[in-house]
């Protein structure tokens, strides 16, 4: 990577007086979860499905838990268990210390249903989870439209046949299937009334800003959520994506993964002395 691309970024940076982290599933890859672009990368994380050639669309939606409600839970299960025991890397922190220099602060946009940001220290009145949260339930039939944590909900799976060996979450109301508070494929059931609530608190730190600067991490085109929400804000774009780095505007593009990028922004803040080592 050239340099001049990081202290340009730093400038940015240093130039805002409010940071807006947007991020994508590439965010999650230097931590060590899986990249489901693909069936090839979805099918590599869980051979099960590979066997079975059931698409991540497929098993990503509303009918696969009214069809095969051990095999869905299976899937958001493991998927569960996983984000609850993975730590986050340390990029997550580094955005976390430029959002305390800023006056503004920062606010997280984030198509990522895994909670990360929250598991790194973020406050989660300044997260807005655009498609939901794995950590959250709400009934399959949308009983009274109740959103209930998922923290008594202790998956257990097996592995080799993506099944749920545990016992089904159930609605406290109605006895019905709970599913994940997740916008899946398809999905006319989600309840959204907790994301609407988080996208109304980014609405209004938005409007308190004056020079707010965007780092987009790992946000792609196939689902462009994250892309489409960073260019229309219309201020410094700082798009960091190995294999659709590309901006329409204002920024900096930087093509290499989210932690690199992050540690050549540190570094490029800390030259500056933007930065307290």
């Amino acid at each position: 990577m050239n340099p001049a691309l990081f202290s340009e970024a730093a400038r940015l940076i240093a130039g805002a007086d409010a940071l807006l982290i947007a991020a994508g599933a590439g965010m999650g890859v230097d931590s060590g979860l899986p990249d489901f672009r693909g069936n090839t990368g979805f099918w590599r994380a869980y051979p099960a499905l590979a066997s079975a050639r059931i698409a991540f669309e497929e098993i990503a939606c509303p009918d696969a838990f009214r069809r095969n409600p051990t095999l869905a839970w299976g899937f958001y299960g493991h998927r569960l268990a996983l984000y609850r025991h993975t730590r986050p890397h340390e990029g997550f922190a580094i955005l976390w210390q430029i959002g305390t220099t800023l006056p503004g602060g920062s606010f997280v946009f984030t198509s990522n249903v895994d909670g990360q940001f929250q598991r790194a220290g973020f406050d989660p009145a300044q997260v807005c989870e655009v498609h939901g949260s794995i950590h959250f339930l709400q009934c399959i039939d949308g009983c009274d439209e109740a959103i209930v944590p998922a923290d008594d909900f202790v998956p257990t799976v097996d592995d080799n046949t993506c099944q749920l060996l545990s016992v089904l979450p159930r609605c406290p109301t109605c006895r019905g299937l709970l599913r994940p508070n997740v916008l899946m494929f398809g999905d006319w059931g989600w309840l959204g009334r907790r994301t609407a609530a988080q996208r109304q608190r980014l609405e209004d730190w938005l409007r308190s800003t004056h020079r707010p600067v965007v780092i987009e991490i790992g946000a792609g085109s196939h689902v462009p959520t994250v892309r489409w929400f960073s260019e229309s804000l219309g201020v410094p774009l700082i798009r960091i994506n190995p294999t659709e780095p590309e901006i329409p505007g204002r920024g900096v593009s930087l093509p290499c993964g989210g932690l690199e990028a992050l540690y050549g922004i540190r570094d490029a803040l800390l030259a500056q002395g933007f930065l307290a080592g």
